[in-house]
């Protein structure tokens, strides 16, 4: 069964200091008429300012709070929030679109597939799915919320890039995200690699 994509203007609901061990931060909490809801992890004085750090993560229980090293997903996010700390402001929208779209259950039903020899993008077409069935018209709301204008995107997915710029998102520099694969993922990372054009180059 296909997720449902919620579409519509996402509002600010809360706002929470949040310190962690990366840095800290300000968590804002955004929210559509159907009650779905996306985060954005903010550091410094971002409103108005060009070319500002910019990472959308997808959610990924598996990774981010259980530690799975069949993605590199908690290492991105981790990485990401480094990085704008280091910088001393961005912003990570950590949006909520298990499994490159296709909810929790799915993902697990296609890592099942995986595991009988089927890649990543095999695995979601078997069930009929699609690859990738993110979009974006969320991160609107919320830049324009944040007062944000222009963007240096972290990412290394090409189509991100090319549905930012279709919502008019002035997407000004590409800053490459990749990760040290590991022999748990290194298949999957070569897989978004040669079957969906992800920018890698370790793999």
């Amino acid at each position: 069964m296909k997720q449902k994509q919620p579409k519509g203007t996402y509002v600010r609901t809360v706002c929470v200091d949040l310190p962690t061990e990366f840095g800290s931060f300000k968590l804002y909490s955004y929210e559509n008429v159907d009650n779905y809801v996306h985060l954005a992890i903010v550091k410094g004085d971002i409103a108005y300012q060009e070319d500002v750090p910019l990472r959308i993560h997808s959610s990924c229980v598996t990774g981010d709070i259980l530690g799975s090293k069949r993605c590199d997903c908690r290492e991105q996010l981790i990485k990401a929030m480094e990085y704008i700390e280091n910088k001393g402001s961005g912003i990570v929208i950590y949006a909520f679109q298990e499994g490159r779209g296709i909810g929790l259950i799915n993902k697990l039903r296609a890592y099942y597939l995986q595991e009988n020899g089927l890649d990543t993008l095999e695995a979601n077409l078997a069930l009929g799915l699609p690859s990738d069935m993110r979009k974006y018209d969320f991160v609107k709301s919320i830049l324009d919320d944040q007062k944000i204008y222009s963007v240096s995107l972290i990412t290394n997915n090409p189509n991100k890039i090319e549905q930012l710029k279709s919502l008019e998102i002035q997407v000004n520099s590409v800053i490459p995200h990749e990760m040290n694969p590991c022999s748990t993922n290194r298949e999957y990372l070569r897989a978004k690699k040669e079957r969906m054009g992800h920018l890698l180059n370790s793999v």
